[in-house]
């Protein structure tokens, strides 16, 4: 069975992708990098938004491993960073916030969040930061709701013969999304994946017969 494998992190910089991979290659885990440039389903149903990223993908089983490694590579101490440095104007909260979605944030701003919450006096520990990951992965496990106005977009252009009805419902049908433990969950419910299914091959049927239509008229 062929193995795999999950982006775990995405870089805008080659050099720096490369970096990171040796760290990991290094340490007995097996990677994969590549250039993703262009549109990705989801993009199609969530905005047309436009990629152009180096992407690092490891094993789902490495997730973890990867992750300790890298916090243990970007070690750093409030000592050594700047004064004005945006993190020392984070409330509490905001502060909590970072350690809620590491996902959202680099590795060092991680680790100096939790600096500063314990400098200002807060117990921070393994098995809270066990529970806050548990968290988020539940929290982005949740399909995206109101989906509405695509499906409703999607009925229209597959029925008028759009090829854009296609997409969206195949969009719909089976984008996915990556955990930051690199499982892979569908990224809306089961309703509407089924408009999304529903919408993909009334879009094809009738192109179909919109094409066999047009053959028929031109050889009249």
């Amino acid at each position: 069975m062929k193995t795999e494998f999950s982006v775990f992190k995405k870089f805008s910089d080659l050099n720096q992708a490369k970096e990171i991979q040796t760290l990991l290659e290094t340490n007995k885990i097996d990677t994969v990098i590549g250039n993703n440039a262009g549109y990705l389903p989801t993009a199609i149903v969530g905005g047309n938004e436009m990629l152009n990223q180096i992407e690092i993908k490891i094993k789902q089983s490495d997730f973890d491993k990867a992750n300790k490694i890298l916090n243990e590579h970007f070690q750093i101490t409030l000592d050594e960073i700047d004064k004005n440095y945006y993190l020392l104007q984070f409330s509490d909260k905001e502060l909590y916030e970072i350690l809620l979605k590491p996902d959202e944030w680099g590795n060092v701003d991680y680790i100096l969040a939790k600096q500063l919450l314990e400098k200002r006096g807060k117990s921070i520990d393994n098995e809270m930061l066990e529970a806050l990951k548990e968290q988020r992965i539940i929290d982005l496990a949740k399909p995206e709701e109101n989906q509405t106005s695509w499906i409703i977009a999607g009925y229209f252009f597959a029925i008028t013969g759009g090829l854009v009805g296609i997409i969206i419902g195949y969009s719909l049908m089976n984008s996915k999304k990556i955990l930051p433990n690199g499982i892979q969950v569908y990224s809306y419910n089961h309703n509407d994946r089924k408009h999304g299914k529903n919408i993909f091959y009334i879009g094809i049927i009738v192109i179909i017969l919109f094409t066999f239509i047009k053959i028929l008229f031109l050889t009249k």
